[in-house]
């Protein structure tokens, strides 16, 4: 078998971003994982069902000693297992991969442009310089976007046949098998609504991911805010962990959480489905993404999501049909919008029962492993 090296920066990316892709391409490529190791290394190697390495790649913008120790190490991996493609999936890995991966004349080097950084200032430059020598050294570049890729391209990163978006975009698609109503007890999901005191008519939103500054977390407990004030009979979910070091949320929000009571603080949760079932709308204010799990999984649950105006997201919503779209970080709008679901339920539950079918259509993810199987064995 030939061999194929999957890298990301930290093994949680390639368990849970590309959940199932690896164990499903070893059938027919001898696979190897390369991440930094840490307490989910070997449990990611045991569920894909392949042999890795661990490479010390850390997730700061730039470290000499660290990167340089990383970038060592997999020139020494590529020689040594002489693969047929390796293949990048985050900024930092991709940008050390793609380099080691060119000096050692690795024929296709394959790298996944997964979310779009918004940075100004020397910072910015820099990592627009990185990305430039990411794509330079690569063979082959799937924005996991279509709006991704024409941002790319507006930019004159790379040339427009030297790129693919698989079929609709995403990294690794929805299991929508897992990701259905019928899987979860109704019962689980009422316990959970008495739990949190939200009666039938009650509008309750859910908001899952990092609760961190660039998800549009402030914006969002400000426009809840503004909601509770109206004495509208809502709640908010958030279910997530705090980003401490990494654009944390200004304390002023952190308060509001701690202190209104129609705010939910449930932290992580391993399984998301009982909470985005338990609500009736989910709300991704991002600054940013690429193709957002989140919403897809949403979609895939029968619920419709709120989102902002940003590439992916604004691919998987279709306007008034599956959910709505805002302005980013403009909590007038999303306060608007939120009050608009609170006061037409009718139209939640008609874009909810909407949602599940244009997810299954566009972003199933066994569609998604065939797209990027024939396009490996188109190497060949």
């Amino acid at each position: 078998m030939k061999k194929l090296i999957r890298t990301t920066t930290i093994p949680g990316s390639m368990r849970g971003l590309l959940a199932g892709q690896l164990k499903f391409m070893s059938q027919y490529y001898d696979v190897i994982a390369i991440t930094s190791g840490g307490s989910v290394y070997e449990k990611m190697l045991e569920e894909q069902g392949v042999r890795g390495y661990e490479v010390p790649f850390t997730r700061k913008t730039f470290s000499l000693i660290s990167d340089g120790k990383a970038f060592f190490k997999l020139i020494r991996i590529f020689r040594k297992e002489k693969p047929f493609i390796v293949h990048s999936h985050t900024s930092k890995d991709g940008l050390l991969c793609m380099v080691a991966a060119w000096l050692c004349r690795v024929p296709h080097r394959l790298y996944t442009i997964a979310g779009l950084a918004d940075l100004g200032g020397i910072r910015g430059r820099f990592l627009d310089l990185a990305e430039w020598v990411t794509f330079a050294c690569a063979t082959g570049i799937y924005p996991n976007s279509k709006n991704m890729m024409d941002i790319y391209l507006g930019k004159g990163m790379f040339k427009a046949s030297k790129a693919k978006v698989l079929l609709n975009g995403s990294s690794n698609g929805i299991d929508v098998n897992y990701f259905s109503e019928d899987q979860i007890p109704i019962e689980t999901v009422a316990a959970i609504r008495k739990q949190f005191n939200c009666k039938p008519e009650t509008m309750m939103f859910v908001f899952v991911g990092r609760v961190t500054g660039d998800k549009g977390v402030n914006e969002l407990i400000q426009a809840f805010g503004m909601l509770s004030k109206q004495s509208v009979n809502a709640k908010l979910l958030i279910v997530g962990n705090y980003e401490k070091e990494l654009d944390p949320i200004s304390k002023k929000s952190k308060i509001e959480i701690d202190t209104n009571e129609n705010i939910v603080f449930t932290g992580y949760q391993s399984d998301v489905r009982p909470y985005i079932l338990a609500a009736d709308a989910l709300i991704l204010p991002s600054y940013r993404e690429g193709m957002p799990n989140v919403v897809m999984q949403a979609g895939a649950l029968n619920r419709p999501c709120i989102v902002t105006n940003i590439n992916g997201s604004n691919e998987i919503i279709i306007e008034g049909k599956n959910g709505n779209i805002v302005p980013r970080k403009d909590a007038l709008a999303l306060y608007n919008m939120m009050k608009a679901y609170c006061e037409n339920k009718d139209k939640v539950k008609e874009m909810g029962c909407n949602a599940r079918d244009l997810i299954v259509s566009r972003y199933k993810r066994q569609d998604l492993w065939d797209a990027l199987l024939k396009e490996y064995q188109s190497f060949e």
